[in-house]
């Protein structure tokens, strides 16, 4: 079997960066990612960064095709940063204080802890805010094209996992299909065999006997699976083509999965009732559903 010319991406994956904007402002940015029919972006960002947002949903959307993607950015302020306030507003709140207390008669000074507590006054937070935001688009766009590797390693490690393990289905479910192949014949010629003798004992020889072994011969023929079982091995051959193919597969092989459903089920439908090997090909039948089932809740997690 030749190996992929692409990768085959699982949805599921998760990335991880961590840096510094600043001596005082640390960053951490994560991509989370689980099966979604679509791209589907979701941020969690802190407030204010419009733009950094926009700039992240046009890089995500030019180098991932499928998944429900959620985007983290975390800010850490480092506990040195220091604590600065506005010189001017403390003055005019201290000058208004002595001066209420001088126009009343009063012996009190202004207390400080009080004077920071009000509005405005302390500027930790909001220090250099243009500078910072500016310096952490920066810093969060050049980490994006890394996380984003990062995050399509794992998806790919988590792809070929599960590509092995879809190879390994298609090989039991051909194996059934093979079986089924095998029993066809015999089951054929039971159900001419049967067929005959119930449209004997009906006609009760009123009929020409060539004519109904004629008759006969062609229901059971339209009850015959060697359509459904060549069909099968098609798709068989085909679904494992484009795992080995890689790349953006998961739609093209749940389509022919779906095909593969509908052709285990004419056949079962054909076998039905027919005793002997007709039980075993149904018992194949719904193995071969079986398998079909396993395959489409896997392939749901491929892009």
């Amino acid at each position: 079997m030749s190996e992929a010319k692409q990768p085959v991406f699982s949805m599921t994956g998760f990335a991880r960066i961590a840096g510094r904007v600043s001596e005082t402002l640390g960053l951490s940015l994560s991509l989370k990612s689980v099966n979604h029919r679509f791209l589907d972006l979701h941020m969690r960002l802190p407030q204010g960064s419009e733009g950094i947002e926009m700039e992240l949903r046009r890089v995500l959307k030019e180098k991932l095709r499928r998944g429900h993607i959620e985007v983290t950015l975390n800010l850490e302020r480092s506990q040195k940063a220091e604590a600065g306030y506005d010189h001017a507003l403390v003055a005019a709140y201290v000058e208004a204080f002595r001066a209420a207390a001088a126009e009343h008669r009063l012996t009190a000074e202004p207390d400080l802890n009080s004077v920071f507590r009000l509005p405005g006054v302390l500027m930790a937070e909001s220090r250099n805010s243009e500078e910072e935001l500016k310096g952490l688009e920066e810093a969060v766009l050049r980490e994006t094209n890394a996380l984003v590797a990062a995050l399509e390693t794992m998806r790919a490690q988590e792809g070929s996992g599960l590509a092995n393990e879809l190879r390994a289905g298609m090989e039991r479910l051909r194996s059934l299909v093979d079986e089924a192949a095998l029993l066809r014949e015999k089951v054929q010629q039971a159900y001419f065999d049967r067929l005959s003798q119930r449209m004997k004992t009906m006609l009760d020889g009123g009929f020409d006997q060539e004519r109904i072994l004629q008759e006969a011969a062609l229901i059971a023929e339209r009850s015959d699976v060697e359509e459904e079982v060549t069909r099968l091995r098609t798709h068989i051959d085909h679904f494992t083509g484009l795992l080995d193919q890689g790349g953006e597969v998961g739609k093209k092989l749940d389509f022919l999965l779906q095909e593969m459903n509908r052709e285990a089920n004419t056949l079962l439908s054909k076998t039905s009732g027919v005793a002997g090997n007709g039980t075993r090909i149904t018992e194949a039948g719904l193995g071969m559903k079986s398998e079909i089932e396993k395959a489409r809740e896997q392939v749901q997690n491929l892009e």
